[in-house]
């Protein structure tokens, strides 16, 4: 029997879902073992020099591109399309077929604390464009509001009633607010880890179903270089390691420096 992405919402332990940002962390992560795989829009922005998240659709060529690239690897694919490149239903659910065609089986949708109604008809647009695509939305309300619960919850249900599979709240790590939201939802409650927050083991045992690393193996991954240079440079070996070049060509058909 076939595993589908939504199954991986429905398990014992929740789905861990490591953030990508191009062919090679994709590879890389696949080489782990992860079944799924998502990307993120701050990696993908960043590496392209374009505004993550400005809501003009800076990045949805970009995304789009790295959709077309990672959507036969051998992994199941959600792709962060923010607040799906556009405020029209009709552009977003376009959006959201050819991230299909690419070969995503799901997508994340921001609100960025703007309309409830116009994300829950984007939402709902994209139900009725491409039924199998997993969508999982997000509110901001943690992550760039104060966090208020009654609008919260207002958003969420907003979302799971206009066709939403799964919910997204990042920003959130207080045990007991999860715990009751999660109990309160009706779909998949999907948290960010947070290093300061609980483990993926506890947010399990909160009710959590899935379990994002968002950008930051993306900055780490950066952090690693800027100081593996900066150790160069001050005349010390770098700590840490790094993956040796004959297990790079796993990662790349063509063997560079």
């Amino acid at each position: 029997m076939t595993t589908t992405f939504a199954d991986l919402h429905h398990q014992d332990a929740p789905l861990l879902l490591p953030n990508a940002w191009d062919h090679a962390s994709a590879a890389a992560l696949a080489a782990q073992g992860f079944e799924a795989i998502a990307t993120t829009s701050l990696g993908v922005a960043a590496a392209a020099g374009l505004p993550d998240g400005d809501g003009a659709g800076a990045t949805r060529d970009a995304t789009l591109e790295l959709a077309l690239r990672l959507g036969q690897g051998p992994y199941l694919l959600s792709v962060d399309a923010e607040g799906g490149f556009s405020d029209d239903p009709d552009e977003v659910a376009e959006a959201a077929r050819e991230l299909v065609a690419a070969g995503a089986v799901g997508i994340n949708l921001e609100d960025g604390l703007g309309s409830v109604r116009r994300h829950a008809a984007k939402i709902a647009a994209v139900k009725a464009a491409v039924p199998g695509l997993f969508v999982n939305a997000r509110t901001d309300t943690y992550w760039l509001g104060d966090g208020d619960e009654s609008d919260t919850f207002r958003r969420l249900d907003a979302y799971q009633q206009a066709g939403a599979d799964g919910v997204f709240v990042p920003g959130l790590t207080d045990s007991t607010r999860i715990a009751t939201l999660a109990e309160t939802l009706d779909v998949p409650l999907n948290i960010l880890y947070s290093p300061s927050g609980p483990t993926v083991p506890q947010l399990g045992d909160l009710g959590v179903r899935r379990v994002s690393l968002g950008s930051l193996l993306y900055r780490r991954a950066l952090g690693a270089a800027l100081e593996t240079a900066a150790d160069i440079r001050a005349g010390h070996t770098p700590s840490g390691s790094a993956p040796a070049y004959h297990q790079m060509e796993a990662l790349s058909p063509r063997r560079g420096a």
